[in-house]
């Protein structure tokens, strides 16, 4: 997945309770113990199964069967008498694309609805990814060379538009958000539900599993140690909001340590070592039970 820093001129403004501006699709990112930009390799969403290497944590039990919620969207997108190729109107014209926007489901518990939370760093606040408002903003931080290693999103606004319209189209699997903190949008993110995603092929995923990717945009906001203070606050406003998630997942490269040990001081546990499709991830896991512990 994609994350990392960028310097920004100045973005659309945004207040305090108004959420960042920045917005983009499963990839990795972070920052490291140290504040040091991190990020999670985007994963390639249509690439072939790969199969879990590593041990996984003596908790994390096997079951790759296709969630009910995700059964019960493909029925009702396919009706009784729709074939692969059928349309789905009287016009014979091609059946609307399956989790199209259409879909009314809000499968992450209203994120844009979680509010501002106190952090050790300061307020901060999710906020929704409006493209008109901050895709200039995103597409900058995607140009920055430290987060294109990672995320793939450099190029054109129309680049960064497409992989944050694929999302804001959706059926709300994903949400992509701007982190703002303290009335200044800096850094990335994505709210995704893992068990939904291609990610849950790649490891036991549990029902309400919620992942998180996160870049952080600004250089002079890296190497303060702000990434695992806010993916420790993201993490537990997640649980807090999301009743029926009991952990929260990440899988950023093995590779990037600096990520991985930004997870590991945010309270996540280090589950396992798995193959993607782009890259060998280390499974990271904020459990509920764990998290007064960690």
């Amino acid at each position: 997945m994609p994350p990392t820093d960028a310097s920004a001129h100045a973005a659309p403004a945004i207040g305090s309770d108004s959420g960042d501006p920045t917005g983009t699709c499963p990839a990795e990112s972070s920052t490291d113990v140290t504040g040091e930009p991190v990020s999670m390799d985007r994963e390639a969403a249509d690439s072939a199964d790969t199969g879990t290497t590593g041990a996984t944590d003596c908790e994390d039990t096997l079951d790759l069967r296709l969630p009910d919620e995700l059964l019960a969207l493909l029925e009702e997108q396919a009706g009784p008498d729709d074939g692969p190729g059928s349309g789905s109107g009287s016009d014979g014209g091609a059946a609307p694309p399956l989790f199209a926007s259409t879909i009314d489901h809000d499968l992450l518990d209203h994120v844009a609805e979680w509010g501002p939370v106190a952090t050790p760093v300061g307020t901060f606040h999710l906020v929704p990814v409006v493209i008109e408002r901050d895709l200039p903003l995103i597409t900058r931080w995607m140009n920055d060379p430290a987060v294109a290693e990672f995320w793939e999103l450099a190029g054109a606004e129309s680049v960064t538009g497409e992989h944050l319209r694929a999302q804001l189209g959706g059926d709300g699997r994903s949400v992509p958000c701007v982190g703002v903190l303290e009335g200044t949008p800096m850094s990335y993110w994505e709210i995704y539900r893992a068990d939904l995603d291609p990610l849950a092929r790649h490891y036991p995923a549990r029902p309400h599993d919620t992942g998180i990717h996160l870049l952080i945009g600004e250089v002079a906001d890296r190497g303060r140690g702000l990434g695992s203070a806010l993916l420790r606050a993201v993490a537990d406003l997640a649980l807090d909001r999301r009743p029926a998630c009991a952990r929260v997942v990440a899988e950023p490269a093995l590779r990037n340590t600096p990520s991985v040990a930004a997870f590991l001081t945010a309270g996540f546990r280090f589950s396992a070592e798995i193959d993607l499709p782009d890259k060998r991830a280390a499974l990271m896991v904020r459990d509920r039970s764990l998290r007064h512990l960690l």
